[in-house]
């Protein structure tokens, strides 16, 4: 099956060979999301919490530009970089998916720089 890369507006630059979302039919696949700017700048160093909203935000956008919205999300691959900040993590993730959240996992590992310390990737069904 063919697919679509989803790059919406404002997209950090990548750091590698990627598309920030590809659809492929109903489905929607968000590639592993860190806390960037458009300019490729890291958001809230050290801070788990600002970091989880802004990967969040950034999935958000993608998804929307592929006519979707969190609601979508069917489930969500959470990497830290260290689990003592869990629970950090876990208090702006809820915010995010308040009602029957999607099914996920979380793992820690190291992240592709040493200031990243959460990293999510989703994947989301638009026919739900």
């Amino acid at each position: 099956m063919p697919y679509t890369p989803v790059i919406p507006k404002g997209s950090a630059p990548p750091l590698a060979p990627y598309s920030p979302g590809t659809k492929a039919g109903n489905a929607v696949y968000v590639s592993g999301t860190l806390a960037l700017d458009a300019a490729g700048n890291l958001i809230g160093k050290g801070d788990v919490k600002a970091q989880t909203r802004h990967v969040l935000e950034t999935i958000k956008s993608v998804l929307e530009a592929a006519g979707g919205s969190m609601k979508d999300i069917v489930f969500n691959h959470i990497f830290l970089s260290d689990m003592g900040g869990y629970a950090a993590m876990n208090e702006v993730y809820r915010e995010y998916f308040p009602e029957t959240p999607p099914a996920r996992y979380c793992i820690r590992a190291d992240l592709v720089k040493p200031e990243f310390l959460v990293e999510i990737a989703s994947i989301a069904h638009l026919d739900r």
